[in-house]
């Protein structure tokens, strides 16, 4: 069942690859997976540029048959992808980086144009896949997918207090010395055994819901709702042995019983 979600996108991206493409990989920007078909081939990870100036959204994208390349503008920005000279134009700096037109779809490396847009792009081991934080974004795009993730699994049917409070333990873990520092560190951590149900039963890897992203929104903007608790269970699911006999009880919010 684990990232039964994720295996079925990567099926079907794999039919769409261009020809000699490495293989497939999914890539989200600011939290939002992106459409089918980008690709790593030689360290590179290629994408339609279509499909991710859509997820940073506020671009219109078309093709020049007159020049014979992708054009995209957003206000006064102009990007330019020509596949016959392998170059990006983005404004009036040119970028050399190899651009190719595989069934109807303009390919970019995705590192470079995300960089010359502003934003930053890097690899998400634990998504297998790459993640863009736009120019500007409030919060980083890995953290954001995946506390909105863990989130949605762990308190789906909560309130929104509630959500953010599992939201808080996540982050209470990462400034701790006990966890690893990173959102995904913590989330995946596997030292003391798998710490989240939904890293096991792969509920982890489903899309959120829109009340999870917004928690993760507001516990990374800094709401917090449960202090410094780093624990939590919900006894109608398990008894909570080693909580109740080694960490103090804090408060109890919806279905989960938080503790110091």
């Amino acid at each position: 069942m684990k990232r039964e979600v994720l295996c079925g996108l990567l099926a079907a991206v794999s039919l769409s690859l261009p020809a000699g493409a490495a293989r497939a990989v999914p890539v989200q920007a600011d939290g939002t997976v992106l459409k089918s078909g980008s690709y790593v081939e030689q360290g590179v990870t290629y994408v339609p540029l279509r499909y991710l100036l859509d997820a940073l959204g506020g671009w219109t994208v078309s093709w020049d048959s007159r020049e014979q390349e992708a054009v995209a503008v957003s206000g006064p920005l102009r990007l330019a992808a020509d596949p016959a000279a392998n170059s990006i134009t983005v404004g009036d700096k040119e970028y050399a980086g190899r651009v190719t037109v595989e069934n109807g779809r303009t390919y970019v490396p995705l590192r470079l144009v995300t960089e010359a847009l502003g934003g930053s792009a890097q690899w998400d081991p634990y998504l297998d896949g790459a993640a863009v934080t736009s120019a500007g974004a409030e919060h980083d795009a890995a953290d954001l997918y995946w506390l909105s993730r863990i989130i949605s699994a762990e308190s789906g049917g909560e309130c929104l207090e509630g959500q953010i409070a599992v939201g808080n333990v996540v982050l209470n873990r990462v400034a701790s010395r006990e966890y690893p520092d990173t959102i995904p560190g913590v989330i995946f951590d596997r030292v003391d055994g798998v710490q989240f149900e939904p890293v096991s039963n792969g509920t982890v890897y489903k899309t959120p819901t829109a009340q999870a992203v917004e928690a993760a929104r507001r516990v990374l903007a800094g709401e917090n709702v449960i202090g410094n608790a780093m624990y939590f269970y919900a006894p109608a699911l398990s008894q909570g042995v080693w909580i109740n006999a080694n960490r103090t009880y804090f408060k109890t919010i919806g279905c989960h019983r938080f503790y110091l």
